[in-house]
């Protein structure tokens, strides 16, 4: 298992990841979700890589990556792809959760000949509204100066987010310097000023991208909808869906298995 930062000669931020499985493997690149970091996935990514060199990335301003001034899908996309550069990757497969799922989407539709396949986790192209304002209140509601555990925290957090595993989920942010100061590793922040375009549609552009992709939904979940089939379809031509029965937006945390059998039998 291999861990670094990249950093880039162009102005995209440094992005940290984690390789596992072989070198010589098809590469296939995991992208979290909004607030998460590489290790959400990783699982996931330990199972698949029996049979592909596996990247894991934390996006800018997420867990060990570099933060930035502003956030977009644009912008994330194109951090992506110059990470690949400095990596010597000119293709590769995608498989991305929510707004990773969002940000594989928008390197395959600005940039189709560096991605071979994508497979987008419970997550549609289309604009959404705001579902997060509990969270964003959480995070705020943290006075990291009278903090002394992340008991603490947890218990600042519980007015505005009532399931534990939603705050033990957001707490995995928190962490404490060698002076002893509490901090938010990801930019807390920055995200939440710029979550409207991190929430906002995907590029339309003048073609839509005409490879292999893969949607799957968690069954209980409204992050995919019967109204999104047309946008799918109309930037995503080639695109099936597979549906894990009893499961939410975490999908992949509920039913791993299924959700590595689902991913297996579609990437080649």
């Amino acid at each position: 298992m291999v861990e670094s930062i990249s950093s880039t000669v162009s102005s995209a931020p440094s992005i940290y990841h984690r390789q596992i499985g072989d070198k010589n493997a098809p590469p296939l690149i995991f992208i979290h979700g909004l607030f998460g970091s590489l290790d959400n996935l990783g699982l996931i990514a330990r199972k698949l890589s029996e049979s592909y060199c596996v990247y894991s990335l934390d996006l800018p301003n997420h867990g060990r990556s570099a933060h930035t001034v502003t956030a977009s899908l644009p912008m994330l996309a194109e951090s992506v792809v110059a990470w690949m550069g400095e990596n010597d990757l000119d293709s590769v497969r995608i498989l991305g959760h929510s707004l990773g799922g969002k940000v594989g989407m928008e390197i395959a539709l600005r940039y189709p000949e560096k991605v071979n396949q994508l497979i987008v986790a419970d997550i549609a192209p289309v604009a959404y509204t705001a579902r997060h304002n509990d969270v964003f209140a959480a995070f705020r509601a943290v006075d990291l100066e009278a903090i002394t555990s992340r008991i603490d925290a947890d218990k600042m957090m519980q007015p505005h987010v009532s399931e534990l595993s939603t705050r033990s989920f957001l707490l995995k942010n928190l962490e404490k310097n060698s002076g002893g100061t509490w901090y938010w590793r990801a930019n807390i922040d920055g995200l939440i000023g710029a979550y409207e375009q991190l929430i906002d549609a995907n590029t339309q552009v003048e073609a839509p991208f005409t490879g292999e992709v893969l949607f799957i939904k968690g069954e209980l979940s409204p992050y995919i909808l019967p109204e999104h089939k047309e946008e799918i379809v109309n930037l995503f031509p080639n695109a099936s869906v597979k549906i894990i029965s009893g499961t939410h937006h975490w999908l992949h945390a509920e039913k791993p298995d299924i959700f590595v059998g689902i991913a297996k039998r579609f990437l080649h």
